[in-house]
């Protein structure tokens, strides 16, 4: 006999119905099951307050919202959706519709989880329980730690426990999917007093952006074909990965940053392919890649600090650069003016598209923080506008990794040479090319750094710096020093 009458299942960033955590304990302990997605005034009004009315992930989630109400339909259910603040309208609609059951799957970023002890104090007020699940991750917070029972901090360690505890499951218990449809029938259609349109674009303050032009596939769809698209490639991974100009990635990421796919879908291919010993190591590095996310996870539900300052204290007493040469500075890494083609190339990347390929998040990472000196966390806010699948904890990882301040991070002396990334990973310049068509006639070898090359060569090519392409705003040998000298502090620190 189910525990309750009547629940809700609350989707956020899990919006699929195959695979879901909450759906299916919702259905299973519950006679009849309301579902309701919100579309949240308090995270969508500070991206209109900064001018991105115009945000393909806002696209992205109502086209997703869309689907998401039409499979629903198709089980019997339906979606509620509401536009205001989920602090008040979750609360609300559990009174309407006299649940005595709210379900969600857990979310770990701070805003998040103060939100949801908000919204839970508010139901058991009015005596409606509160059921969250954990679905975004393989392993959540103290499910993988120490001999010594303590969170791990650097993430060989933790790869090698946490493989070994999917190990001890056979990959099975872990790994395989929540059934819903067998639960069907506990779907609730939408009373009529809730029922209405999903609210447009304008209805919510947004306008249309070039996702369709991008061919950004969205909804449970989407992130299948994406997957199907990649399997054959997965043995490719671990070396077609790093050349921005190769289909490398699986491009599922903001699929699995809104949860249009689960988690254990994507494990689980690249665990099956491990065991079928398919040719290449591919399948291992791209599992390994999913353990990274679920190592940022749980360092920011452990070290919650890490959202504002250095994971490692120490890296606090940096003195970055400011004033109006910084800001200049910082303007021209954003606009892809640089003078670097590899750096500019990838900043018009994610300008562009929304996107930008994970070698290259290193290189302009690096280039900002340590041949520019500027402080990491004006790129981690950079990158968290506009990256189609930003996601705090991972972002502020890749961030302070390359800064050298966070957790297992790169040693503060290893800084990436623009010239040689360029070289070694866009040797023809084919990546480039895509978003620098002005250096399209330099030759493979000299458009890479078209500041060593000689004026009439440049000018053959149509190309005169400073007009048609800025000159270095720095030299990186002499970038290098300054930043060995600035980083010296840490070592100060340590020492005292």
């Amino acid at each position: 006999m189910p525990e309750f009458d009547k629940s809700l299942v609350w989707f956020r960033r899990d919006l699929r119905v195959f695979d879901n955590a909450a759906l299916h304990h919702a259905l299973k302990n519950s006679q009849a099951v309301f579902c309701v997605f919100v579309f949240d005034t308090d995270i969508l009004q500070p991206l209109r307050d900064a001018g991105l009315k115009a945000d393909r992930r806002v696209e992205f989630i109502h086209a997703s919202i869309v689907a998401l109400e039409a499979e629903l339909r198709e089980l019997g259910g339906g979606l509620i959706v509401r536009h205001g603040s989920a602090l008040t309208e979750i609360p609300a609609l559990a009174r309407q519709l006299k649940v005595s059951a709210v379900f969600a799957n857990r979310d770990y970023e701070p805003q998040a989880v103060a939100r949801d002890n908000t919204v839970k104090d508010a139901l058991t007020a009015n005596g409606c329980t509160w059921n969250v699940y954990k679905d975004q991750v393989i392993f959540e917070t103290d499910e993988i730690l120490s001999l010594s029972v303590k969170p791990f901090s650097v993430f060989t360690p933790y790869k090698n426990a946490w493989m070994k505890r999917l190990a001890a499951a056979d990959g099975e218990f872990f790994l395989k999917p929540y059934p819903i449809s067998s639960y069907a029938t506990h779907f609730a259609a939408v009373p009529q007093k809730q029922a209405g349109p999903i609210p447009s674009l304008s209805e919510l303050g947004f306008e249309p952006t070039n996702l369709s032009a991008l061919k950004i596939p969205t909804g449970t769809s989407g992130a299948d074909q994406l997957l199907k698209d990649f399997m054959p490639r997965i043995g490719d991974y671990g070396v077609a990965r790093d050349f921005p100009a190769v289909k490398g990635p699986s491009y599922l990421s903001v699929h699995l940053r809104f949860g249009t796919i689960s988690i254990r879908t994507l494990a689980r291919s690249a665990y099956q392919a491990i065991r079928q010993g398919i040719e290449g190591s591919g399948a291992a590095v791209w599992l390994s890649e999913l353990v990274w996310r679920d190592f940022y996870f749980m360092i920011l539900h452990h070290h919650p600090h890490v959202a504002q300052r250095a994971f490692k204290s120490d890296y606090d007493a940096i003195q970055w650069e400011s004033g109006a040469s910084a800001n200049a500075a910082f303007q021209a890494w954003c606009d892809g003016r640089t003078g670097y083609p590899l750096v500019d190339a990838a900043m018009l990347q994610i300008n562009q598209t929304g996107y930008m390929h994970n070698r290259l998040r290193m290189v302009v990472a690096s280039f900002l923080i340590k041949d520019l000196g500027i402080d990491w966390r004006w790129g981690e806010a950079y990158f968290a506008a506009r990256l189609n699948d930003f996601d705090l904890s991972a972002n502020n990882g890749g961030w302070q990794w390359a800064a050298s301040s966070g957790c297992d991070a790169q040693p503060y002396f290893r800084i990436f040479n623009p010239i040689t990334q360029s070289e070694k990973f866009d040797s023809e310049g084919k990546f480039i090319r895509r978003y620098l068509p002005r250096l399209a006639k330099l030759s493979n070898k000299s458009i890479h750094a078209p500041w060593l090359i000689d004026t009439d060569t440049l000018l053959a090519a149509g190309i005169t710096l400073g007009v048609d392409y800025p000159r270095p705003l720095v030299q990186h040998d002499e970038a290098r020093k300054q930043t060995l000298a600035r980083y010296a502090v840490v070592k100060k620190v340590t020492a005292e």
